[in-house]
């Protein structure tokens, strides 16, 4: 990679990041006190007034802990009655300040989140197979103990639904002002690829990088979409965030990616457009062709680099997906 391409601000941010990314009820009683070692409804309805011969009106999806399928203890709660939809929902019920989700599928990679307590939705970001999902107290230091784990078998009958439906690093409803940005936007389109388009430019004219966000986020930070849209300033993971949002709540699949932009770790998106599928990282339109293109890169870098450091995608290396 050539220097010079990234800005010291995106190396700064990215360094950050690395440190943090059945028909019947069963219930698990689980008391593994083994210490593991870790680093720090239904579719609702709209308004919409449609010039385009798209329809512009929002479909946000909303995870639900049926209780259909659930694994639990008195510490913790694993909810896998819709793991057929793409994704699981896990509640910390104990009183632990520091609690970790390890979430490992059938491809062998490892995501770890930060529980806040209450149910929070979780994709199964790896596609159909087996799973082992493990929440984790803190003892002290960047020691834990094991609060509960359970081994889940998973076929993914919604294949969408891990990049449609809001997760903790999308996290989106009806109510978002980003799903309202979305709707104004997409008013006057006839395709998805349009949609994307008017989010791809209005999200990097509309938000500018934050260095000093950049210089002291912390590790496990996750985006509140509509405060980046009002600030109109974030960081690679809040460009991302927000784009994944808007595309989502138009039904448009949406992944945000999270791995290596050359050396650097950073975020970016890729959107499905029928027809064409899966458009791997985020997308310039000249109204003729696609390229490649990343939307914290677009809003602060020269078009000549840009395109040099893109170049044909090979640069990105997708780590995670959400």
């Amino acid at each position: 990679m050539k220097k010079g391409l990234l800005t010291t601000s995106i190396v700064s941010i990215c360094s950050m990041l690395l440190m943090s990314c059945a028909q019947n009820t069963t219930t698990s009683t689980v008391s593994d006190s083994s210490t593991v070692s870790l680093a720090d409804e239904p579719v609702a309805s709209f308004a919409s007034l449609d010039s385009g011969t798209r329809s512009n009106t929002p479909v946000c999806l909303v995870p639900t802990a049926s209780g259909v399928t659930v694994y639990s203890n008195a510490l913790a709660a694993i909810d896998a009655s819709n793991a057929s939809e793409g994704y699981i929902m896990v509640n910390y019920k104990g009183t632990n300040p520091k609690v970790k989700l390890q979430i490992t599928g059938a491809n062998g990679v490892t995501y770890t989140y930060n529980l806040h307590g209450g149910y929070e939705t979780f994709p199964l970001s790896s596609g159909d197979g087996s799973y082992k999902v493990a929440v984790y107290e803190n003892v002290t230091g960047n020691q834990y103990s094991t609060a509960l784990s359970q081994t889940i078998k998973v076929t993914i009958t919604n294949v969408f639904g891990p990049n449609l439906y809001p997760n903790q690093y999308v996290n989106f409803n009806m109510g978002s002002q980003v799903v309202s940005e979305a709707m104004q936007l997409a008013q006057s389109c006839n395709t998805d690829l349009e949609v994307v388009t008017k989010v791809y430019n209005y999200v990097t004219s509309n938000i500018s990088y934050d260095h000093n966000k950049a210089a002291n986020v912390q590790s496990g930070y996750t985006s509140n979409v509509d405060e980046i849209l009002l600030s109109g300033t974030g960081i690679c993971l809040d460009y991302a965030a927000v784009m994944a949002s808007m595309l989502r709540s138009q039904n448009i699949p949406t992944r945000l990616e999270v791995g290596y932009a050359g050396s650097a770790y950073h975020a970016w998106i890729s959107t499905y457009i029928t027809d064409i599928g899966w458009v791997n990282g985020i997308i310039e339109f000249d109204g003729a062709n696609w390229s490649l293109m990343d939307p914290t890169f677009a809003a602060n870098s020269s078009e000549t680099a840009l395109k040099n450091f893109i170049g044909n995608g090979s640069n990105y290396k997708t780590k995670y997906i959400y």
